[in-house]
């Protein structure tokens, strides 16, 4: 039975790994195969109900959360080399640096938890990439700068969240260390949205 249920893990990574080279979204398709995993290694009644779905929403917010990080890293790195404002370039750098330490760690987290994160964007966040990355100088700037402030919101919610409602207390303690670097993030980029409106 166990290696019936390893087979079919398998199969679902692989699968997985497959749909990630067409448009599938690589979020969705890591955290099917992260249900498939809880499936096979948690019974479905009672308190094993409970852990499955503890599972589940701490490798939805785990999965969301590495996207995230590739995002910041991938856009912040192009930023970095266009940017017209040394205020946007610097930024970037700084978004560079902080989530490449964030998504080292979320990455050996997963591996010790066995959760599936994606190594590509997701849909949500290749469609910010795109289209922050289709404006050229100083709107190229401005746009990155008002694109991080509304995802660092979003991200200090989903964190917060994170902090107290995940099931794993390794995950919890993961996204409350994780939430004063993007407050801090949030407050540097108000203050370059704030700087570039008052030039308008």
């Amino acid at each position: 039975m166990k290696s019936f249920q390893l087979s079919l893990v398998a199969a679902t990574l692989l699968l997985a790994t497959a749909s990630c080279n067409s448009s599938t979204d690589s979020v969705k398709e890591a955290q099917k195969v992260n249900e498939a995993k809880a499936d096979s290694t948690v019974q479905p009644t009672g308190q094993g109900a409970a852990v499955k779905d503890d599972k589940k929403d701490d490798s939805e917010f785990m999965t969301k959360a590495a996207s995230g990080g590739l995002l910041e890293v991938q856009m912040g790195t192009e930023v970095a080399k266009r940017a017209r404002t040394p205020g946007a370039r610097q930024a970037a750098e700084q978004m560079v640096k902080d989530h490449t330490k964030g998504n080292a760690e979320l990455k050996a987290l997963a591996a010790k938890k066995n959760i599936t994160l994606p190594t590509v964007l997701g849909d949500e966040q290749q469609k910010v990439y795109n289209d922050v990355l289709a404006n050229k100088d100083v709107s190229l700037d401005k746009e990155y700068v008002k694109q991080m402030v509304k995802d660092h919101k979003d991200d200090i919610k989903e964190f917060t969240d994170g902090s107290t409602k995940a099931g794993d207390p390794e995950v919890r303690a993961y996204a409350a260390k994780n939430i004063p670097m993007l407050q801090m993030h949030l407050a540097m980029f108000e203050k370059l949205q704030a700087e570039m409106d008052a030039k308008k």
